[in-house]
């Protein structure tokens, strides 16, 4: 009856403390089972189990079973079973299904997914599994190293793709000649490497292998008639300072790789630094809803005519307290709103907020209330955002002329786009508003920029103002500024005025206007309102 079935079967009893095989097939002997039970590598490997499955109660028992060397080793399912009634006789048939081509091509598709097949190595998902093998086995004592290539995408957008392969199998050769045997290279996409360290002398090992990383790339790639030097940012994360999933490490690393583009220098992990990431992540989603839902409110913080003593315009500021009730400040959340684009909704309603502001003050007056009103643009809003359509929206929404406004704009700003500013605030001109270089003195303003742009008045940073009268320097730039406004044919505005006699050494020296908490900390619009109607009746 075995011989009717397709796979190996053999028949074992277990008598006297042996096992005996009781008839076998013609497929158990081909497979290289033997034919002599105490001969037979079945029973040798498999004898334990086998024991335990005719002593128990069990009528059916399955286990996968790997036999021979691991070059032409082969896989079988094997199934021990009996009737109910050979409980207890001391036999049971055992039958073996040989899964060898599956799981070879199970095992050929699962390397091939987790090999790149550009360079060879490891992808994504085969580093992850690695580094999931070592963590189990080694708890703290290995790193995470991540390399991201520094203008990849030039090359592949002067050169090619082909060419862009060709320096990707090309770092991948150095950077494996710059590792240590046991250390383990993948590609984790695009121009991002990974490598899985053993740490030996602890974070010092990462540090080394870093810098031996740094100098096998130092040397020019070949490509065509070219010689293209490449550089890279590296960051590390240490699986000491690792207490969730090994994935985590990954993200560690990539995290500390984003400031070491920024610090120009090699940047271990720190999870001070991620929380603070993930803060920033927090304060983001708030923002976003507070924007949505209208819950952000302006302040307003008079501006002075030195000369007269008479407000001449208010300064309108973003104020935001969170649905917790904290009010954060704008150095909090406007870095924030710069970064994940939220400063462009957030500009475009404070410049809607203000206009309708002015707007309701000249109706309670009967007529034009007397001041302008300033708005902040931000450099990354006049990058992404149409601002003179969007001025011009606000300004026939609140039905105001554009000569109430004054848009301030950082040195930043400009010279991060010189042309492309110059026409927006060409434009900007052309509604009649006033245009202001906001923070004078802190950027990287080239002079030629000054005379061809169409500035109307420089705001003097308070850091030149605060300690001016104590500090000969201080009042030594502050009276070359004005001076060359003046030369310029500019009004200016100085910041964080605190003391009448600072105000009135400005007003002698030449400035035409005066900021600070000496005159007002910024106001909600109710209290503005009643301090210029007090002051300019």
């Amino acid at each position: 009856m075995l011989d009717l079935l397709p796979v190996p079967a053999v028949s074992v009893s277990l008598e006297g403390g042996k096992f005996h095989f009781l008839a076998l097939n013609r497929a158990f002997r081909i497979a290289g089972l033997g034919t002599n039970a105490a001969e037979s590598p079945l029973v040798r490997l498999l004898g334990s189990q086998l024991r335990r499955f005719i002593e128990s109660d069990e009528t059916h028992h399955d286990i996968a079973w790997q036999f021979g060397e691991e070059v032409d080793c082969r896989y079988f399912r094997v199934s021990f079973a009996r009737r109910e009634s050979q409980i207890g006789s001391g036999r049971c048939l055992v039958t073996l299904v040989d899964q060898t081509s599956e799981l070879r091509t199970e095992h050929s598709l699962r390397r091939e997914m987790a090999t790149d097949s550009l360079t060879g190595l490891p992808n994504r998902a085969g580093f992850s599994d690695q580094l999931e093998n070592l963590s189990a086995d080694n708890a703290e004592g290995f790193a995470v190293l991540v390399v991201n290539l520094d203008r990849f995408s030039r090359v592949n957008a002067c050169m090619g793709g082909l060419a862009g392969d060709e320096l990707l199998i090309s770092v991948a050769r150095r950077l494996k000649g710059a590792l240590r045997g046991r250390d383990i290279l993948a590609r984790m996409g695009g121009d991002e490497f990974g490598v899985l360290l053993t740490l030996d002398d602890g974070p010092g090992d990462a540090l080394h292998v870093a810098k031996r990383i740094q100098a096998a790339l130092a040397t020019p790639f070949r490509l065509s008639d070219f010689e293209i030097r490449v550089d890279c940012s590296i960051g590390i994360a240490l699986g000491a300072d690792n207490h969730g999933e090994p994935e985590d490490l990954i993200r560690h690393a990539q995290f500390a790789v984003k400031r070491a583009k920024t610090s120009g220098r090699t940047e271990l992990y720190h999870l001070r630094a991620f929380d603070i990431a993930r803060e920033q992540f927090s304060v983001e989603t708030e923002l976003r809803r507070a924007i949505e839902n209208g819950d952000m409110t302006l302040s307003y913080q008079p501006i002075w005519d030195l000369g007269s003593g008479r407000i001449v315009s208010f300064e309108a500021l973003a104020r935001w307290t969170n649905e917790e009730g904290v009010a954060l400040s704008p150095n909090d959340f406007i870095p924030v709103a710069e970064e994940s684009g939220l400063i462009v909704p957030l500009g475009r309603w404070a410049m809607e907020q203000a206009a309708l502001t002015l707007a309701t003050w000249d109706r309670r007056v009967g007529g034009d209330c007397g001041v302008k009103v300033a708005v902040n643009l931000s450099a990354i809003q006049l990058q992404r955002d149409r601002i003179p359509e969007m001025v011009q929206a606000a300004l026939e929404q609140a039905g105001i002329a554009g000569s109430r406004l004054t848009l301030e704009l950082t040195e930043s700003a400009i010279v991060s786009d010189p042309d492309r500013i110059s026409r927006t605030m060409m434009a900007l001109k052309d509604l009649g508003a006033t245009l202001a270089m906001d923070d004078f003195g802190t950027g990287y303003s080239n002079l030629a920029y000054l005379q061809k742009l169409p500035i109307d008045l420089l705001k003097i940073d308070r850091s030149f103002i605060s300690g001016m009268l104590a500090d000969r320097d201080k009042i030594a730039i502050v009276r070359a500024v004005l001076s060359l406004a003046q030369a310029l044919g500019m009004q200016t505005t100085a910041e964080g005025i605190e003391t009448n006699e600072l105000a009135q050494t400005l007003a002698a020296l030449g400035c035409t206007y005066g900021q600070g908490y000496l005159y007002a900390q910024p106001l909600v619009e109710t209290d503005a309102y009643a301090l210029l109607a007090a002051r300019n009746s």
